[in-house]
């Protein structure tokens, strides 16, 4: 299996904000410089005279050649010897022609867009600046610096690059993703940039990174360079079998540029004096959490990353333990199983008393039961009868006041008892995980980190492996969960795990003794909490692979908490610290190992752009769950406190004076906001209840924006709509951080079975008509689409031209705090704006016809024939700006297309039909809490999008279920899809009505917040359009479809139909 990687929109718009900082610097490539070849010893030369009595040098191995059949000495035919057997041509970066003052023109220019804090000066702590790219753990920070490299050599020509981290495990780590992305990157720029380690004892490679004139890349960690080691000192000594050269001087001598991977753990003065003898052109720092600040351009924080669906959501399995060793009665409450024909139960964990024995065991309660009627226990004699099972909040009560909640350990508990109930509870949940995700070809892993090898594996006297402590418990815990699965029904799954033995199913990723060959603790180095062992890491990265197949048995997976740093495995969906974790630092080191989105078995990556998967409904497969030795309420404060402490600095209020000169894109054009739209901006959201009388953000905005129902901006604005609404998601919230995790202790609906209303007659005929699938074809007429699109491009193609500005400023006389955070608070003297003619400066040759057509996926005759039609000034705009023209060229273009698509295409039916598991394939496991109890729907559970309590998808369902006009109705699940060009599309509802109440009985629904199309985006409006027409006019005439907001719509739109 290979990860396979696509271009993401929010990593793009971070190697633009990057890259966009030296707009305006010429493409320069191959610039030249006489590399320093040091003092070569005359070993393997030796002199002689020629017959004509004159000084030669030749090689010694090979002093004679055979020449008909006599033995000539064999000469050295150029003059300079060293010449000869080595050039000493070296290429380093091209200096930065723009001005600082342009330089922080476009840093300014970037911030704006991007909604950042403007920068009053340029930070040239390395170099020419040094910028700052805040990027959350797990959303691909690696990928992009690496496309940033790629991006900056194809506009500008720089080739020479270090990026410098601060561990070993980070180093193994970014080798690994240059080696799997290579293949991907080739595919998009055509070559590939030469990486490697540097190593002090392997010192050639600085001379091929000296003399290559294509992408070099030096991967360096600190310890190679900022050390008390005779290892790191020799990067600053003449070293002989370096031709007493200093490293640090051939390094320095390419001019590189530096990209620093977590710089704040760089951050010492040492290490920073370390750098600047890099001698870097500029220097790029990329973090989630930059202590020292530079020029920041670009954000994505941990709650964006959340926001957008970047990450996994976190869950929290604590445990908080009550009345320690002294208290007789031993007590934990396990789980509550709910199910739609009987009331909940209880599966509480006790003492039971037995002949010979005291054992804990696990039994199933109902309400009116008694404890001490089971065990025979004598501290559960005191009215331990059970009064009330809550399934809402967890817990259950007894008639002596006594009340538990699912987490809370009560009685005589040892830390060995902890420990087993951690690795219990981290079975149980992979388990439910696995059972959900195995039909869709998505592996589940589980990480469990210890201190100490001794727990987990010993040696006998024949230095075999034995199971220890952790090892033992975790097989009697998995076996006894294994065989509740498997004495279920035959199913793929179940089959899948009775083929692996469970000796085989764990194992461990520890340091390896190298005399010994044993599995050892690994040693943490100085102040650090991080292993240097490269084999470790070797080992857990060279399986990252492996381990995401099913043919690999191993599913959990115990690792030394030293070698936390090496873990990023995308399907690791469980992590259990068998250790504590004090600092709130470690908390969030550790969730950070499970953050990013998972792939499937071919390496594709869950996200939205998944089939089946929306922003609604991907945190119900990617959530990681994080089983902790703590409470849940102390694990997550910690964990929102220290990351509350590392956030982008947001603004806390909505006022006025914040959207004053703020800069959004409008149809692709820089527009800034003038104080009268601040004032409209500010007036629309008191008039909808979108601020309180403080400024800050309500929770009504937040379940409007959830719900896709935000009230429209005034009618002057509604070309604003986007960038206004996400200044105003930018605005800090505190409840936002409360929703990135959840208590993992909720009661879950184990199984939702398809129910008697399936099987209806109306259902079922509803069923037969829809359930087809379906091809689409689109013919339309060429002539028609290059007309169109050459109208469009004539009408909306404008190209910003290359400028830069020269101003002279003098200070305000009053400055006002709003004015200071602008950056208003100079006036200007003078100032003059200068055009960069780009086909005067760059070396770059653009295939126009060629991107153009991979970018609209038509033909490259269609593209010549749209572009030799437009109008003469219209296509001059090219050469000011090649890569914008060809951008909005792609827009325009692809806009008439879609309009085109949905005039032309017709729906065909192919063989293949859906089967009724794709019902309930996705509701087990789900929250209890957020399901509601149907009467008419297929399922007993309705599971509606997004988490508002009154959702316009759950107050459908619930009108739906009340409604007497209906008799069946059913929420599709999103694998029930429908072609389309721009992208499957999955419609929300089926609804079968009582025949002789409505005009039409079958009806497809699809439930939107508003019914202003002005609020669909194109695509999914598309999508709409394509479906209207399938179930509309090509389907069936005893179907109809349309888009609704409510179930009052419904009615009133049918009439219509």
């Amino acid at each position: 299996m290979k990860f396979k990687f696509k271009i993401q929109d929010y990593q793009t718009k971070a190697v633009e904000s990057t890259v966009n900082v030296f707009k305006g610097q010429p493409f320069i490539e191959h610039v030249k410089y006489t590399r320093d070849l040091g003092i070569r010893k005359k070993e393997n030369i030796i002199e002689h005279k020629d017959q004509f009595g004159n000084a030669q040098i030749v090689e010694k191995a090979s002093l004679f050649n055979v020449i008909d059949n006599k033995i000539e000495p064999k000469e050295i035919e150029n003059e300079d010897y060293y010449k000869k057997i080595e050039n000493s041509d070296g290429f380093e970066n091209a200096e930065i022609v723009l001005s600082d003052d342009e330089i922080l023109k476009n840093i300014r220019d970037i911030q704006s867009i991007n909604n950042i804090k403007l920068s009053d000066k340029l930070v040239k702590h390395l170099g020419r600046c040094s910028l700052d790219i805040e990027m959350e753990t797990g959303t691909g920070k690696t990928y992009v610096y690496i496309k940033t490299i790629f991006e900056l050599n194809k506009r500008y020509g720089f080739s020479k690059f270090i990026v410098v981290v601060p561990s070993i495990a980070i180093r193994e780590g970014v080798k690994k993703t240059f080696e799997i992305t290579e293949e991907h990157f080739m595919e998009y720029y055509h070559k590939k940039a030469r990486y490697f380690i540097y190593n002090s004892k392997n010192l050639n490679a600085l001379d091929s990174f000296s003399s290559s004139s294509n992408i070099n890349v030096m991967i360096i960690n600190a310890q190679a360079f900022n050390a008390r080691g005779a290892d790191a000192r020799r990067i600053y000594e003449s070293l002989d079998e370096f031709q007493s050269r200093r490293p640090i001087d051939v390094i320095a001598a390419n001019k590189p540029i530096l990209i620093i991977d977590e710089p704040q753990k760089l951050g010492g003065k040492k290490t920073q004096d370390s750098l600047k003898l890099f001698n870097s052109l500029f220097c790029l720092n990329y973090s989630a959490t930059h202590k020292e600040k530079h020029n920041l351009v670009y954000v994505l924080d941990a709650l964006d990353a959340y926001n957008e669906r970047l990450v996994k959501k976190i869950e929290v399995k604590g445990f908080e333990v009550k009345n320690f060793r002294g208290t007789e009665k031993y007590l934990f409450l396990d789980d509550i199983v709910v199910s739609s024909k009987n009331p909940p139960r209880a599966k509480i964990e006790l003492e039971i008393k037995y002949n010979k024995s005291i054992n804990r065991e696990t039994r199933i309660f109902d309400v009116g039961d008694n404890l001490y009627s089971t065990s025979k226990m004598e501290e559960y004699k005191e009215n331990f009868v059970i009064s009330e099972i809550n399934p809402i909040d967890a817990s259950v009560t007894f008639t002596n006041g006594f009340v538990i909640t699912k987490g809370t350990v009560v009685g005589d508990v040892s830390e060995k008892d902890m420990r087993r109930i951690q690795i219990r509870e981290t079975i149980e949940s992979h388990f439910e995980k696995e059972e959900r995700l195995f039909d869709r070809g998505i592996k589940t892993l589980s990480l469990f980190f210890i201190d100490e090898v001794a727990k987990y594996r010993v040696y006998d006297e024949k230095g075999s492996e034995q199971n220890s402590e952790y090892a033992q418990v975790f097989e009697e815990e998995y076996t006894n969960i294994l065989n509740k699965y498997i004495e279920l029904m035959d199913t793929p799954y179940t089959r899948y795990l009775k083929s692996i033995d469970v000796k085989d199913t764990h194992k461990g990723y520890f340091s390896i003794d190298k005399k010994t060959k044993r599995m050892v603790d690994s040693k943490a180095k100085g102040k650090s909490e991080e292993s240097d062992d490269i084999s470790a890491y070797d080992l857990i990265l060279k399986n990252k692979e492996r381990l995401l197949s099913f043919d690999e048995p191993t599913r959990f997976i115990f690792s030394h908490s030293a070698l936390r740093e090496g873990w990023d495995n995308p399907n690791v969906f469980q992590i259990c610290t068998l250790k504590h974790s004090d600092s709130t630092t470690g908390k969030r080191q550790e969730v950070g190992r499970g953050l990013r989105l998972c792939v499937d078995k071919n390496g594709d990556r869950v996200d939205e752009n998944y089939p089946g998967i929306d922003k609604n409904n991907i945190h119900d497969i990617n959530k990681l769950t994080v089983i902790a030795s703590e409470s849940y309420k102390d694990f997550a404060e910690g964990l929102q406190k220290d990351i509350k402490e590392v956030l982008y600095d947001r603004p806390r209020k909505a006022e006025q004076e914040y959207f004053v000169e703020k800069k959004i894109l409008v149809n692709n054009e820089l527009v800034e906001i003038n104080k009268k739209q601040a004032k409209e901006i500010y007036r629309y959201l008191i008039k909808n209840d979108y601020i309180d009388e403080d400024d800050n953000v309500t929770p009504k905005y937040r379940t409007d924006l959830e719900n896709n129902c935000v009230a429209p901006l005034p009618q002057e604005l509604v070309s604003m709509t986007d960038g206004v609404q996400k200044l105003i998601q930018s605005v800090f919230d505190e409840s936002v951080l409360k929703d990135m995790m959840e208590d993992g202790h909720g009661v879950k609906v184990p199984e939702n079975e398809l129910n008697d209303n399936f099987y209806k007659k109306e259902f079922k005929t509803l069923w037969n008509y829809i359930n087809h699938k379906y091809a689409y074809t689109v013919e339309f007429d060429s002539s028609e689409l290059i007309r169109k699109s050459i109208k469009n491009i004539d009408e909306h193609m404008t190209v910003s031209q290359l400028q830069y500005t020269l101003s002279r400023a003098e200070q305000k006389d009053n400055l006002d705090i709003n004015e200071i955070e602008r950056g208003k608070s100079f006036k200007n003297a003078s100032s003059k704006t200068k055009t960069l003619k780009h086909s005067e400066v760059s070396r770059i040759k653009y295939d126009l016809v060629g991107k153009v057509a991979e970018g609209t996926v038509l033909t490259r005759r269609t593209v010549v024939e749209i572009l030799k039609g437009i109008h003469p000034a219209v296509f001059s705009m090219f050469k000011y700006n090649p890569e914008e023209f060809i951008t909005k060229c792609i827009k325009l273009i692809k806009e008439e297309k879609a309009a085109m698509i949905v005039d032309h295409i017709t729906y065909n039916e192919i063989d293949g039909s859906y089967d009724s598991s794709i019902f309930t394939a996705e509701n087990s496991g789900k929250d209890f809490s957020k399901a509601f109890l149907s009467q008419k729907h297929i399922q007993d559970y309705v599971f509606t999008d997004g988490t508002a309590e009154k959702s316009v998808e759950r107050k459908f369902a619930e009108d739906l279920d009340g409604a007497d006009e209906v008799s069946v109705y059913a929420k599709l699940p999103r694998t029930f899809q429908i072609p389309t060009p721009v992208g499957n599309y999955s419609p929300d509802w089926a609804i079968a009505f009582k025949e002789g109440t409505v005009k039409h009985i079958y009806f497809i629904a699809e439930t939107k917040g508003t019914m202003d199309t002005m609020h669909l985006r194109k695509i999914e409006d598309a999508k709409i359009a394509c479906a209207k027409k399938l179930f509309n006019e090509l389907s069936t005439s005893h179907v109809k479809y349309h888009e609704v907001d409510s179930y009052q719509t419904l009615l009133n739109i049918m009439g219509s139909l």
